[in-house]
């Protein structure tokens, strides 16, 4: 058996063989319990990246379902899992740079973490890391997230912001912030509950991954090309001041 996998300490792409990966089945079955019968599943996968080797283990937990002829019981797959999540490493960022601001990385590493436990919380820091990225990148501080949105709006509108940042994705980032919202401030009415599942925070998750990608990579290889053609033209120039060879 062998399969595609990419490490989520690393981000490193690979192929999966035998050799790499482990599991073990686990009979959870107690007597008239409310679930019913119940079953785990724990798979580990080594990361065969030599800067990497470390090792990613996802738990489930299933219903089983037991076949009346051989009285052998079975994971239930017209049900869904009760509990399908990596539990080491814990949440499911990817490895951000250094060149991102590290409150900036810490804010996203904390909203994968807990996407599951308290997908409000999660979508709340999100929203937290966005305005840092729009303190730091874009050098605008307004007091509110709001006022700084709507301050990033027009620069992008005047051409006077950085030209990695675009006008979908400062909408995106408002987006981000009206969601974000609901875990930051309670509603007026406080017996109206506005809830965030695990997929809609994983949705506000990746586009922050891409809104790294877009602004800070994009920066951070443009700086390193202009750094190379400098040098570059730095050592045409020393090699003409160089006397020539007699």
């Amino acid at each position: 058996m062998s399969f595609n996998w990419l490490c989520p300490y690393c981000n490193y792409a690979q192929v999966v063989t035998n050799n790499k990966i482990r599991t073990c089945d686990a009979d959870l079955r107690m007597n008239a319990q409310k679930e019913g019968p119940l079953g785990g599943l724990l798979i580990a996968i080594g990361c065969s990246n030599s800067e990497c080797l470390k090792t990613t283990i996802r738990l489930t937990i299933r219903n089983l379902t037991v076949n009346q002829y051989s009285m052998v019981f079975r994971f239930d797959d017209e049900k869904p899992p009760i509990f399908n999540q990596i539990i080491i490493p814990a949440g499911n960022a990817k490895p951000q740079p250094e060149y991102i601001p590290a409150p900036i990385r810490e804010d996203y590493y904390e909203a994968c973490k807990i996407r599951d436990l308290s997908p409000k919380a999660s979508a709340t820091l999100i929203r937290r890391c966005l305005q840092g990225m729009i303190r730091d990148f874009a050098g605008i501080q307004k007091g509110t997230l709001n006022k700084e949105i709507t301050a990033l709006k027009q620069a992008v509108e005047a051409g006077t912001a950085d030209r990695s940042i675009t006008a979908e994705s400062v909408e995106a980032i408002d987006h981000i912030r009206t969601i974000g919202n609901i875990g930051a401030h309670m509603e007026k009415d406080i017996n109206t509950i506005i809830d965030v599942d695990p997929n809609e925070a994983e949705t506000l998750i990746k586009v922050t991954e891409m809104l790294f990608e877009e602004w800070y990579g994009d920066r951070h290889r443009r700086a390193e090309r202009l750094a190379q053609v400098k040098k570059i033209a730095d050592t045409k120039k020393e090699q003409k001041a160089l006397p020539s060879p007699s």
